[in-house]
């Protein structure tokens, strides 16, 4: 592998993103490749700060997209553009297409919105790869009620959850050029050999 590579995962909320991390981050120390994970909201101390913000308080839409994008800035200048400067694979559990899905698919905040914060923020900067962990909403809801005491985002109503899995098929739709989607409901070993596919195909 020549360059950094900028890998994200996304994906509704109990679809399994933090199941697979380690498996991932066991796939680059297998390869000795040097990498960092990281998450968003958050990645940084202000951006954890903002991340409780998030998660606990209610706020307006348009309020959650600005923090949301503030703690991305930080994120960028902080994290993930220094790393990927220096060589190293940034893995990041979340990104700017959450902000796609969740503010503008399940808050209703318009899309042209989330561009210009999006421009203002970072410009024309995407992942390399984006692994999108789908399930249907149902399952990822029943997961969620029994694993966890739930977020604010997590609370949401089903129909919220439903217009955020359609956002993200949409988008991943329109970008399949970085775009892979797994089906949540597979097996784990099943999901990790899909993983380990597509990993090798990107730092190849």
């Amino acid at each position: 592998m020549t360059d950094a590579k900028f890998i994200t995962l996304e994906g509704v909320d109990g679809a399994g993103k933090s199941t697979h991390i380690d498996f991932i981050k066991s796939y680059f120390e297998s390869k000795t490749l040097e990498y960092i994970v990281t998450r968003e909201p958050g990645g940084t101390h202000t951006g954890e700060k903002i991340r409780e913000i998030l998660l606990k308080d209610e706020i307006s839409p348009i309020t959650e997209s600005l923090l949301m994008f503030a703690a991305r800035s930080e994120h960028l200048s902080r994290v993930i553009q220094p790393n990927l400067r220096s060589g190293i694979i940034v893995i990041s559990d979340r990104f700017t297409d959450a902000s796609y899905a969740y503010q503008s698919g399940g808050k209703g905040v318009d899309t042209s919105v989330i561009d210009q914060l999006k421009t203002i923020t970072y410009g024309d900067l995407k992942p390399d790869l984006t692994i999108l962990f789908d399930l249907p909403v149902e399952v990822s809801i029943e997961r969620l009620n029994n694993t966890r005491v739930l977020d604010r985002f997590e609370k949401q109503s089903f129909e919220f959850h439903q217009k955020v899995r359609k956002m993200y098929l949409k988008i991943a739709s329109e970008n399949k050029d970085r775009f892979y989607i797994i089906d949540s409901t597979k097996s784990i070993n099943d999901i990790q050999d899909e993983i380990t596919k597509i990993l090798d195909i990107i730092t190849e």
